[in-house]
């Protein structure tokens, strides 16, 4: 059984949205990632229903990925909470900048919101009556960042490691280094005595040993041959997007190439512009393969009831 500090609640979300980890003390209440757009009413009643009259004080974004920031915006409006991301995306964020930020390039959508500070690589946050040491995790996303207590063992993973594997290495789709970082910061997770991951989605998790040998043999399955990784990428968006949508027709999913970035991208990487019908019908069949996520009702795509 896996115990947590009573100041430690764990929000466990669906695939859409990250999960939630509240941490609250006598001077503080902290959320750290809220959820996807269309889950943020769920994040505000659960919080609400956990903190009862108390209000929220505070947010933690691990990364500004949809799934993890879209229910910033709707906290925001509930409670006057102060709002921490990661310092490098701070431009980004005060100039809203639809071309730096993911959410456009993946097909997704986030309500503008606000920061009150940054947090970086080395900064120690006080959360939960604990110390948290904030620890860079590049290769899933350049700027995002864990949370580790070392007085307690444990350690908030985001997507860099998950219990069996770890979030899409989106760098490698535009070009740029995404696999190294990632072995990197494995390395660093191997090199910490750690009890307990909470990861960004999933249940915690105690076999950290079988987790990271599971992830680094994953990692070298997607650098033997990065078109895997692009494959995975598209396949996940796909998804991503019917869960969010429930159904949509074959061609405006094909179309979705044309409007994100990220997905073009990862097409682009495994076939010709003039064979993405055929590409995107193959990842759709596989995905409703076997009672998949995905179903088919003659020319719209459909997410299975899970």
């Amino acid at each position: 059984m896996i115990t947590l500090p009573e100041s430690i609640r764990v929000f466990e979300r669906g695939w859409l949205s990250s999960n939630n980890v509240l941490l609250t003390d006598d001077n503080c209440a902290a959320l750290v990632d809220t959820g996807y757009a269309t889950h943020a009413p769920q994040t505000l009643a659960l919080v609400q229903q956990t903190l009862g009259a108390r209000p929220l004080d505070l947010i933690v974004n691990t990364h500004l990925h949809s799934d993890h920031c879209g229910g910033n915006a709707l906290l925001q409006a509930a409670w006057p909470c102060r709002t921490l991301i990661p310092e490098s995306e701070a431009d980004n964020v005060r100039d809203w900048n639809e071309a730096r930020l993911t959410f456009r390039a993946t097909g997704q959508i986030c309500e503008r919101f606000t920061f009150s500070g940054t947090i970086a690589p080395g900064a120690q946050l006080r959360l939960g009556a604990l110390d948290w040491q904030v620890l860079g995790a590049p290769g899933h996303d350049p700027h995002s960042l864990m949370l580790y207590c070392a007085s307690e063992r444990i350690l908030i993973s985001a997507d860099a490691l998950w219990e069996s594997g770890f979030g899409v290495i989106f760098p490698e789709l535009e070009g740029e280094s995404g696999f190294a970082e990632q072995q990197a910061v494995l390395e660093a997770i191997a090199k910490l005595d750690v009890r307990v991951v909470i990861p960004g989605h999933g249940a915690p998790f105690t076999n950290i040993e079988q987790a990271l040998e599971r992830a680094f043999s994953r990692l070298a399955w997607l650098r033997g041959d990065p078109a895997r990784n692009a494959k995975n990428a598209l396949k996940v968006l796909i998804v991503f997007r019917l869960l969010d949508v429930r159904a949509m027709r074959f061609d405006e999913l094909l179309g979705l190439l044309d409007d994100a970035a990220v997905m073009r991208a990862a097409a682009s990487m495994l076939k010709p512009r003039d064979e993405w019908p055929g590409l995107i019908a193959d990842l759709v069949s596989e995905l409703a393969a076997n009672n998949g996520p995905l179903q088919l009702d003659g020319a719209r795509v459909i997410a299975r009831q899970q």
